[in-house]
Parts: structure tokens; C-alpha cells; sequence
């Protein structure tokens, strides 16, 4: 039996979960690329085009957002805005 359930509350709906990843995904990838781009000189007018490392560091920036969201701030943030977790 999940915490929820036994604290009072009812299980989680799936699309919460399910949106609450898309959109951590989106909202990681941008807010990290685009500061990784800015960092390293690789922002273009529509945005921004990392390569190498600059890229591995924005999947490593984005792979920390999660676990340390998940493992530590009690969600990451769209997580905590649908209350999927």
C-alpha cells in the first residue's frame, strides 16, 4: 500500500505522473540547454545548438534536476505542481 493511501489520501491519478514527467523533460531541457548555451557561447536568435560537451553537461545537468528532485526536494517541480508524487 502506497503512503497516500494509508495518510487519508487516494492513489495518484497516472496522467499527473505522466504529464508531470513531460513536462519536468521539456522544462529541464530547455532551462538547461539554454543555460549551458549561454555559459559556453552556443545560444543562436531561435534558441540554442549545444555539441560535445556542452551537450553532456546540459543531459548531466538534466539527469541531476531528477534525482535530485526525486531523491531529496520531495519531487521535482512539476511533480509538486500536479501533486503526482
Amino acid at each position: 500500500m502506497d503512503d497516500r493511501a494509508q495518510s487519508g489520501h487516494g492513489p495518484i491519478s497516472r496522467w499527473r505522473i505522466i504529464v508531470a514527467a513531460i513536462l519536468d523533460f521539456f522544462t529541464a531541457f530547455f532551462v538547461f540547454g539554454y543555460l549551458v548555451g549561454s555559459v559556453t557561447g552556443e545560444t543562436t536568435d531561435t534558441g540554442f545548438s549545444l555539441s560535445g560537451l556542452s551537450a553532456l553537461a546540459a543531459f548531466a545537468l538534466i539527469a541531476a534536476y531528477f534525482w535530485l528532485g526525486g531523491k531529496y526536494l520531495g519531487g521535482t517541480l512539476w511533480q509538486r505542481l500536479l501533486k503526482a508524487r
